[in-house]
């Protein structure tokens, strides 16, 4: 077997002595552990390390690969300049990688300096990467790099990915090692970097309990509101290794877990421990199930509106048939309407109509639905395949009324501003807008007005229809 080593390890710049300057002391485990690792691949002496971060620079549509002789960087944001590396990249093996996920049809990129240089990004190492190589470059520096940034795409797409880092392994006879670097949650504690949420705790828990248990197809079915609650980066990272030990049983071994600091360290080791059948089919066939299931959901609005972008990705077509499903209300109803689509809770087009432009509420969501998955301008086009992955929400608009700011509440009422032609709207209960005056100053952003102008508030409710979660 051409891969050799499986690690979990996470990537806390301040456990590095020159950017901690003591408070490393307090995530000890987390040290010894992550020394323990790199002195097992010393023993193991890899022609290669593939290293897949959350921290590199990140496509949203796809996986990207770093692509040069070499690369490098140092912690000098940490304030630990003198923390540095600069590593060969294994270009055959990079390159072999990016060919075969091409010719799988999973998106990914070829990240070299000159692309980098359009996007204002350097081509460099990030901490997500050089914490992890900190600890195993002590003992061993006999090896090239593969490095890798992974994208927020789908589970199974992140696996199958994992999937091809193997074959290319194996086909160029590689003795690899791979590291998933990742944090766990970052929300476990009243005082730490970011909100707290008890689901953090949870999500730690369940997370390395079934690592160690080896149960990938439990891992793959964690709760979504868990993990979306939780605030980690490394799911994804591990994700991609799970697919690099398709076809294998395995076990992990929990070298250390802790989080003082808020946020949750785990170092574990996977090991394999004999064939099975790959997953892969099965999970295509659970993708088909989710599918099928998004396409039949009980509520008719937010059917409608996937049934409406996935007939126009279909077909490049809109839908001129009303569905059965259709209720009479939407029908007979002229109202504004906006379609909002979220991806792994991350917004992925949101377009509305203030006032109605078509004859039914029907029809204005088979509109909204294709405005939003294809001409919303702060994204690129939803793609068919992404469609099992994003959830739809429509929100049907009361007849607006004005209003004085005393009256409004951000969770029960959506505001709309408005000079001279320039008018801006945003919609109730948005995830962090949780004020009056945060509400008016986001609706006045996109309408172009400055505070100092005179502008007319009006308020709107909504009914907020939203797609059954599996």
């Amino acid at each position: 077997m051409s891969l050799i080593g499986f690690y979990l390890m996470p990537h806390p710049p301040i456990i590095i002595p020159e950017v901690g300057r003591g408070e490393e002391e307090k995530i000890s485990a987390t040290s010894d552990s992550m020394h323990r690792v790199g002195r097992e691949i010393a023993e193991k002496a890899p022609d290669t390390i593939i290293l897949i971060t959350p921290h590199g620079p990140m496509f949203r549509d796809a996986v990207a690969i770093s692509m040069g002789d070499s690369i490098g960087g140092s912690l000098r944001q940490f304030n630990a300049g003198s923390v540095s590396m600069d590593i060969p990249i294994d270009t055959a093996l990079t390159s072999k990688i990016f060919e075969m996920s091409q010719g799988e049809s999973i998106p990914a990129v070829s990240l070299t300096p000159k692309l980098l240089k359009r996007y204002d990004a350097e081509f460099t190492l990030d901490h997500g990467s050089m914490v992890p190589l900190y600890f195993i470059n002590m003992y061993y520096t006999g090896y090239k790099l593969v490095h890798i940034t992974y994208a927020p795409l789908g589970d199974h797409q992140l696996y199958r990915f994992g999937t091809v880092i193997r074959k290319a392994a194996e086909a160029l006879k590689r003795r690899a090692v791979i590291i998933a670097s990742g944090d766990l949650s970052h929300r476990l504690t009243e005082d730490g970097p970011y909100e707290y949420d008890p689901d953090g705790r949870r999500f730690d828990e369940q997370f390395l309990h079934l690592l160690e248990a080896g149960d990938v197809k439990a891992l793959l079915n964690m709760d979504r509101r868990l993990v979306d609650n939780a605030g980690e980066c490394g799911r994804r990272s591990v994700l991609v290794m799970l697919g690099a030990l398709d076809g294998l049983r395995f076990k992990g071994d929990l070298l250390s877990y802790e989080g003082p600091f808020g946020v949750g360290y785990g170092v574990m080791r996977l090991a394999p421990e004999g064939g099975c059948d790959s997953l892969v089919p099965e999970l295509e066939e659970m993708r088909r199930k989710a599918i099928a299931e998004k396409l039949d959901q009980a509520d008719p609005y937010v059917r409608l509106a996937r049934e409406s972008l996935t007939t126009y990705l279909e077909t490049g077509s809109e839908m001129t048939h009303l569905p059965d499903y259709v209720t009479d209300e939407m029908k007979k109803e002229r109202r504004g309407v906006f379609v909002s689509l979220k991806k792994h809770g991350d917004l992925r087009g949101c377009i509305g109509t203030i006032e109605p432009i078509t004859d039914c509420v029907a029809r204005e969501i088979i509109r909204n639905a294709i405005e939003a998955g294809i001409y919303d301008p702060r994204f690129y086009e939803v793609e068919k395949d992404e469609l099992v992955d994003i959830d739809f929400s429509v929100d049907v608009l009361t007849e607006p009324e004005s209003a004085v700011k005393e009256e409004l509440d951000p969770r029960v009422y959506g505001v709309i501003v408005r000079s001279g032609r320039k008018r801006g709207l945003l919609l109730p209960d948005l995830e962090g807008v949780d004020t009056v005056d945060k509400q008016i100053t986001i609706a006045l952003q996109k309408a172009g007005i400055n505070a100092g102008e005179k502008y007319e508030l009006m308020k709107f409710r909504v009914i907020r229809h939203t797609e059954k979660q599996g």
